[in-house]
């Protein structure tokens, strides 16, 4: 029987089920790949499930299907229905994957077909209710006896789906053929605007603006209503698998009205132990390999996530863009935002720099005078000619010596941090041009300074470096890569940038921390979890401005640039107390910003 060649044999249950997922893995070639398979309608159609499963596997190994599904995810999110956009993708995602699969292996063909007629056979009322179901029935008919016409718009549709079948591998240029699974998310998108919701684009934005959502607006809409099973896990991982399912078959879905009523929502974001293993993968897909190593990241753990951050992890890596694991669709959104700053760069760079001049010759005056001696009056030390007529002469000469006061030159080290969750968002390419004229001016002066942004996203405080310590003034040029997303949680990130800082030799340690005032974290509830409070409102502000006491107490000075809305600027003096510069205008952030540094440098040394 045809089945065999794929070494699937006609059984039932959990045998069947895991010959579905050899035969998945065999043609992915990857045998870490976990999705779920139709074992249900082996029974009524074994050549539909073998199909999926052949499909399923085809599409993994040829084309991102992570970036295709997070694509579908971003599009409903932004108000295309669900049902139908899906059925048009699991059109194109079969073109695209079967001519591919096919020319690997003979027996495809004929299965495909075989499915095709079992689902026109069973399903055949159900699709010709809708116009993607008669798509579907004219894609299916084409591959079984050829262009059978029928409408206009059903007719170019099918034409423009089977275009899908010449996309060729990008001679690897690319990982995960990342230009082919571009050109699907574009037929997808295109087909559902001209066919679905013609206004979509007039109401919601075209292609690009459906694909600059950020995961922090996606984690904080209520993906519940469009889930099929019980909330067992985080609801955007949980719709996001679902989604990456869907789009590989072609069987019918059950009509709305016979589905099973929803479960009641829940209140907090649940992660079970499963999804908790898979969250560490998860984290470098989308926000870049670490540059630590496992083991040291966990120490660190150890050490600085307690109380408020229990059951918290820190993950610290340079950024997608620099250390890729491939390059999906967050990597594009990275890029494209990167490119943004670049181009907001480039027509600010007059204003640039003359602020880095203005703050760069301030901080040198300020340093020169540090180093300058300074002359008091005193009761002893070397004589003063010009004062010695006062004796005899006065019952009380006063102060006829002259003492010579030596500041200290202690060397310094600065951390700039900045806030980089999604509250940014709006002006992302102003808090990267303000962190450039800090670290130019400093670098300049031959001060080392260390970069670092931060965000949360489920547990994990992402700690992404633009600059070391002791880098060269040309990786300040990686601030171009700030992004900006999900939530911040301002406490661990001033705890954990606070350490690095300690660690440094220099007598003299600043830390300036470029945020808006408003640290906010949902609630993560991982097995075992023991601090399950919501971190926002009074309750981060607190921690956060209990951190900056610490640091301060270890001899650290901290400084605030509020980069907020100026309703937020009571909980940064709540933060920051009187040490804060609020910048109205970036045109005057030198001359703001170099008032507190001078103050800072020029105190004296036991304040150090």
């Amino acid at each position: 029987m045809l089945y065999n060649s794929f070494g699937v044999e006609d059984s039932a249950g959990e045998e069947a089920k895991n010959r579905l997922r050899n035969l998945m893995w065999t043609i992915s070639g990857d045998y870490s790949l976990d999705t779920k398979l139709d074992v249900e309608s082996y029974e009524r159609s074994k050549y539909i499930s073998l199909y999926d499963a052949v499909k399923q596997g085809a599409f993994a190994r040829f084309y991102d299907k992570n970036a295709f599904a997070l694509y579908l995810v971003k599009k409903v999110y932004c108000g295309a229905e669900e049902r139908p956009l899906t059925e048009l993708a699991q059109l194109c995602v079969d073109a695209a994957s079967y001519r591919r699969i096919a020319e690997e292996r003979p027996g495809v063909p004929e299965l495909r077909n075989r499915a095709f007629s079992d689902l026109l056979e069973h399903s055949f009322h159900r699709m010709s209710a809708t116009l993607p179901g008669r798509i579907k029935i004219a894609f299916m008919k084409n591959s079984l006896y050829g262009d059978e016409g029928g409408e206009k718009q059903v007719r170019e549709s099918v034409r423009r789906i089977l275009e899908l079948e010449n996309l060729n591998q990008n001679d690897n240029e690319e990982p995960e053929n990342f230009h082919g699974t571009q050109d699907i998310i574009r037929t997808v998108d295109a087909l559902y605007n001209s066919l679905i919701d013609k206004g979509f684009e007039r109401k919601h934005g075209a292609l690009e603006q459906v694909l600059s959502v950020t995961l922090e607006e996606l984690k904080e809409f209520d993906w519940g209503d469009f889930l099929q099973e019980e909330i067992s896990e985080d609801v955007l991982a949980q719709y996001f698998n679902q989604m990456n399912q869907t789009v590989t078959t072609l069987r019918e879905e059950p009509d709305e009205e016979t589905k099973q009523p929803k479960p009641a929502k829940r209140q907090v974001v649940l992660i079970d132990e499963k999804a908790a293993a898979k969250m560490y993968s998860y984290m470098e897909l989308n926000f870049g390999r670490s540059y630590m190593a496992k083991r040291e990241q966990e120490q660190k753990n150890l050490r600085l996530c307690r109380g408020a951050h229990s059951d918290c992890s820190l993950y610290f890596t340079e950024g997608i863009l620099e250390n890729p694991v491939q390059k999906n669709a967050q990597y594009v959104n990275a890029r494209r935002y990167a490119e943004k700053n670049k181009i907001h760069f480039q027509n600010n760079r007059n204003r640039i720099a003359r602020n880095v001049e203005q703050l760069s010759d301030e901080l040198r005056r300020s340093l020169n005078r540090r180093s300058e001696p300074e002359r008091q009056a005193a009761y002893a030390g070397a004589i003063v000619p010009r004062l010695l007529w006062k004796i005899g002469r006065m019952e009380e000469p006063g102060r006829l010596f002259e003492k010579t006061l030596r500041r200290s030159n202690a060397e310094f080290a600065v951390d700039i941090l900045i806030d980089g969750s999604g509250s940014q968002r709006d002006r992302q390419s102003d808090v990267a041009m303000q962190a450039y004229i800090l670290a130019e001016a400093l670098a300049i002066n031959h001060i080392p300074l260390q970069i670092t942004s931060f965000c949360t996203f489920w547990d994990y405080t992402v700690m992404q470096r633009f600059r070391e310590y002791d880098a060269p003034r040309e990786e300040n040029r990686r601030l171009l890569n700030y992004v900006t997303s999900s939530n911040n949680r301002d406490g661990l990130a001033i705890r954990a940038v606070g350490d690095s800082l300690l660690q440094r030799e220099e007598e003299g340690k600043i830390l300036i921390v470029l945020s808006d005032g408003k640290p906010n974290d949902i609630i993560v509830n991982r097995p075992n979890s023991r601090n399950p409070r919501p971190y926002y409102g009074d309750y981060a502000v607190r921690d956060t401005a209990y951190e900056v006491r610490k640091l301060r107490g270890q001899g650290v000075c901290v400084l605030g640039v509020f980069t907020g809305k100026e309703t937020e600027l009571m909980a940064e003096k709540k933060i920051f107390g009187k040490d804060f510069a609020y910048i109205r205008d970036i045109s005057g952030f030198a001359r703001v910003v170099a008032r507190y540094l001078r103050r800072l440098l020029e105190e004296d040394s036991a304040n150090f």
